[in-house]
């Protein structure tokens, strides 16, 4: 078995796969503070909860956004996993083109999701992979594979935490779609904004691709914890792939090991 790990601004997201299968996948926050030890504990812990022993995980890979957090990660699962990692970094083996100014500037959660688009849903016309995470991510993959550029926009969760703590009156509300766009109170008047403003936003940003790249025959693949909701609300999104990235890692991982056998 091998553990995978994606390092996220908001969320650290794990998965255990053993052979092609997930057995379990799981988050939690991610948390600057927090020490190689506190995390290693909610692992083993999280482990035995769901019955599997951490010395059956013979190896592992992590992408990460958080740079302060890698040495932590890599540390935590050295000692209690007794695993040297696999890090998404410059010179790992992708097979993926990238027509961009800088590579090096690509986060590294985009280029596995990259990867793992082209090679879940490659299907010789050009895809464009959205990721609802902390921030909102479109990339632009062409029909030949190749990654030729994409948008960041502000994430979901940031802008109503910004709208709320920028206002002295507003809640905290739930992200959900309200009834109506006609909202009648306050809560159901910030959901309206939050989910149609985004929805609005991705149907924009999606039409606006396809016009550049001259094309309509285009797929669309959403992931990231919001996927779900702008979805619904749209009708640009083609596929929900809550494990995207978590499958790109598990590709990487093999990919890179393959390599290394020959």
């Amino acid at each position: 078995m091998i553990i995978c790990i994606d390092i996220g601004n908001t969320n650290i997201k794990y998965a255990i796969y053993d052979g092609a299968a997930c057995k379990i996948s799981f988050r939690v926050s991610t948390d600057l503070k927090r020490t190689s030890d506190e995390y290693g504990a909610q692992l083993t812990e999280m482990l035995r909860t769901n019955g599997i022993s951490a010395s059956s995980i013979k190896g592992g890979i992590f992408s990460s956004v958080v740079p302060s957090l890698d040495y932590t990660i890599e540390h935590m699962l050295r000692v209690y996993l007794h695993i040297v990692p696999r890090q998404i970094a410059p010179g790992m083996r992708t097979g993926l083109k990238m027509r961009v100014d800088n590579a090096h500037e690509v986060g590294a959660d985009r280029i596995v999701n990259n990867v793992s688009a082209l090679k879940k849903y490659g299907c010789g016309k050009p895809i464009i992979v959205i990721d609802f995470g902390t921030a909102t991510t479109f990339n632009i993959l062409a029909a030949d594979g190749e990654f030729i550029g994409g948008v960041i926009a502000p994430g979901i969760k940031g802008a109503l935490d910004s709208l709320v703590s920028g206002t002295a009156k507003l809640p905290r509300v739930e992200i959900e779609a309200p009834a109506s766009v006609i909202a009648t109170n306050t809560v159901t008047n910030m959901q309206a904004g939050i989910v149609f403003g985004f929805a609005g936003l991705v149907e924009y940003m999606v039409k606006k691709i396809k016009k550049e790249l001259k094309t309509g025959d285009v797929l669309t693949v959403a992931t990231g914890g919001f996927s779900e909701t702008i979805a619904k609300e749209t009708g640009c999104i083609d596929v929900i792939d809550k494990m995207l990235t978590l499958d790109g890692l598990k590709y990487l991982y093999d990919l890179n090991s393959s390599e290394e056998s020959v």
